[in-house]
C-alpha cells in the first residue's frame, strides 16, 4: 500500500495526532453499526424507536432486553487491528486524542488510553433521574433495576436520540480538532453531527486530515488525503510506512 510521502513526513513530525472513529471501525470487530438490519426479535424493531429517552419510558423492559442483547455482542467481541494500530500511534506520538462514536469499550480494551466517548459506554449504567452511576450485577439483567438513591430506573450510560452529548467531552474533543497537526476521521460516516463537524474544525485550523473508509474514493490534496479501504488493512501499513 503506497502513500503520499507528504502524508508520512506529517505523521512523523506531528506533535498531536487526533483520531475520530466510528460504526467502520467497530465492525471490522464482526459488531454490527447501529443502523444494520436487526436480526431475530429485534428485526421488527428500528434502532431509532428504541435508543429514545421516550421509548425507555413507555417501555423500559423493551429497550432494556434490547441493550442487554447489544451488551452481549459487545461482550464477545475482541479488539481488531485497527484498534490495535491506533494504540500503537499512541505511543508514537507525544501527545494523541482519540474521539470514538463508538460505545463498545474496543479502544480501551486494545490499550488506548487517552480516548474520549462523545455517546458514552453501553457496558456502564446510570440512573434515567439522577444520572448517579450504577454497577450492574447478574441479578439486574432481567429488568431494570432501581437506583438506589432515588429510585428511578437504570438505564445504559449511552447517549440517546434527542440527547445532548456528554459536554465535557465534546468539548474536549473540539479543543483536540483545533489543536492536532494530524486529524484522522476513520469509518465514520460523516453526517451525525455533532460530532462530523470536527474535521472541518481541524482543517480549519491546518491541520493535515486523513479519512479512511471504504465508501470514499482515494485522492490526495493539499494537507487532505483520503484513503479508500477498512481501518484493519490501512493503517497497519500507514503505521509502518511512517514508524517502521
Amino acid at each position: 500500500m503506497n502513500f503520499a510521502p507528504a502524508l508520512i513526513q506529517a505523521l512523523r513530525s506531528a506533535r498531536h495526532i487526533a483520531v475520530l472513529t466510528g460504526a467502520g471501525v467497530s465492525a471490522e470487530s464482526g459488531l454490527p453499526t447501529f443502523r444494520d438490519v436487526q436480526t431475530g426479535l429485534w428485526s421488527q424493531f428500528r434502532p431509532e424507536d428504541l435508543a429514545t429517552p421516550e421509548a425507555f419510558q413507555r417501555n423500559p423492559k423493551l429497550v432494556w432486553d434490547w441493550y442487554a442483547w447489544r451488551r452481549s455482542l459487545v461482550e464477545r467481541a475482541q479488539p481488531n487491528p485497527g484498534h490495535l494500530m491506533l494504540a500503537e500511534m499512541e505511543r508514537r506520538v507525544p501527545q494523541f486524542t482519540l474521539i470514538t462514536q463508538n460505545v463498545d469499550g474496543l479502544h480501551q480494551l486494545a490499550g488506548s488510553r487517552n480516548v474520549i466517548e462523545l455517546h458514552g459506554n453501553i457496558r456502564r449504567y446510570k440512573c434515567f433521574d439522577c444520572q448517579a452511576p450504577y454497577a450492574l450485577d447478574d441479578a439486574d439483567w432481567e429488568a431494570p433495576p432501581r437506583c438506589p438513591h432515588c429510585g428511578g430506573l437504570i438505564r445504559p450510560d449511552v447517549v440517546w436520540f434527542g440527547e445532548s452529548l456528554p459536554t465535557q467531552a465534546y468539548w474536549a474533543a473540539l479543543e483536540a480538532a483545533q489543536g492536532c497537526d494530524v486529524f484522522f476521521s476513520i469509518g465514520t460516516s460523516g453526517r451525525v453531527e455533532p460530532a462530523a463537524s470536527l474535521p472541518r474544525v481541524a482543517r480549519r485550523a491546518r491541520a493535515t486530515v486523513v479519512t479512511i473508509n471504504p465508501d470514499v474514493e482515494t485522492h490526495s490534496e493539499s494537507h487532505s488525503y483520503a484513503i479508500h479501504g477498512k481501518a484493519g488493512e490501512v493503517l497497519p501499513a500507514l503505521v509502518r510506512a511512517a514508524w517502521g
